[in-house]
């Protein structure tokens, strides 16, 4: 591996994240206060069955080990391209399981995700319904502030100044709108954002004019229920996190999107690297998956078909325990083409 490289592929957990080279001189942030990286065990979901089966069996290619670790010295978002069932989300977890950088923090794009989605969530009728709940108590101690009903979201959290960065999955980003990608510029080439009812809220309390600029809220972040502060209504990172978008190729992007991002083409894994994926995920119950996978490539030339359509046609015919005939019906209506297949045949 290059001495410039952390990221191995190797899917064995280990601290080489404390060797990444210093950031190029526009791409270094200093946000304060540095905060500890928190434990998998903080997010529920990240320790789900699925997101650590993922991240323990995912076999990664020798060109997606090098651009990882480019995004990871130049503190660039990773731009990861490849048709359905190709490992693209998987890839972030994988990267966070071999260099424990926590959570995997997720956001998931729809058409109507905007930035304001990713940044935080405010609710301003639930504090507006506690003033009032704390006024006709007559109890002014029961009011709450901004902050108590502020939430950070995934791309948010990921800004905070963590001494190692977090890991971004930013899912399926070509089902945007047309203006998400242009708004995220700004964002992530700077590594910092505002919080316009925080900063409000900051400057009536005099905080701004506390002389010493220490004074912080606390905020709940995503995927925990454990606060953290933010100064002034001001986030700004210190380890650029490690931001990976994914999309199917449905789309294009603007050229300034595309130059601020290190791009990642996943093709359909062949006869062998399908092999490897099915030892790590199924072990040695893989007897007799030869023929199956050989008729998977086969089937992939004339329609698509996802990697994950073959590990459920494998587990179950090898726990079913059916004859090659009976297999092989069962594993063809196991795996039907994603989209209308080239010569128009629905199988």
């Amino acid at each position: 591996m290059p001495h410039w490289s952390v990221y191995t592929g190797s899917s064995e957990p280990h601290d080489g994240i404390d060797r990444l080279p210093a950031p190029p001189p526009w791409r270094a942030f200093d946000g304060t206060p540095v905060l500890p990286p928190p434990r998998d065990a903080d997010d529920e979901a990240a320790v789900s069955p699925d997101r650590v089966h993922r991240a323990r069996t995912y076999v990664a290619t020798p060109e997606a080990v090098q651009l990882v670790n480019a995004a990871l010295v130049l503190r660039r978002p990773l731009l990861v391209t490849g048709p359905p069932g190709t490992g693209k989300s998987s890839l972030a977890y994988a990267v966070a399981r071999e260099l424990r950088l926590g959570p995997v923090l997720r956001w998931n794009i729809t058409s109507r995700s905007t930035l304001a989605d990713g940044l935080y969530q405010y609710d301003p009728l639930s504090r507006l319904y506690a003033a009032r709940q704390a006024s006709l108590g007559g109890d002014a101690a029961g009011e709450t502030g901004v902050e108590d009903h502020l939430r950070l979201g995934p791309l948010g959290t990921a800004l905070l100044p963590y001494g190692r960065p977090r890991v971004l999955l930013v899912d399926e980003i070509d089902k945007s709108d047309l203006d998400l990608p242009n708004d995220l510029l700004n964002v992530l080439e700077e590594g910092q954002y505002e919080i316009p009812e925080l900063m409000r809220a900051a400057r009536r309390t005099g905080e701004d004019h506390a002389g010493t600029g220490e004074e912080a809220v606390e905020v709940l972040a995503d995927g925990t229920g454990t606060p953290v502060p933010v100064r002034r209504g001001r986030v700004r990172c210190r380890a650029f996190p490690f931001v990976v978008l994914t999309s199917n190729g449905e789309r294009e992007f603007p050229p300034a999107f595309l130059r601020r991002c290190v791009r990642l083409a996943l093709r359909r894994p062949d006869g062998e690297r399908l092999a490897e994926i099915v030892r790590a995920h199924l072990g040695t119950a893989t007897g007799g998956a030869g023929p199956l996978i050989d008729r998977f490539v086969e089937r992939a030339k004339d329609g698509e078909l996802a990697t994950d359509q073959l590990l459920n046609a494998l587990y179950l015919t090898g726990v079913a325990g059916l004859d090659a005939p009976s297999r092989d019906a069962l594993a063809e209506q196991l795996m039907p083409y994603l989209s209308a297949p080239a010569d128009g045949d629905g199988l």
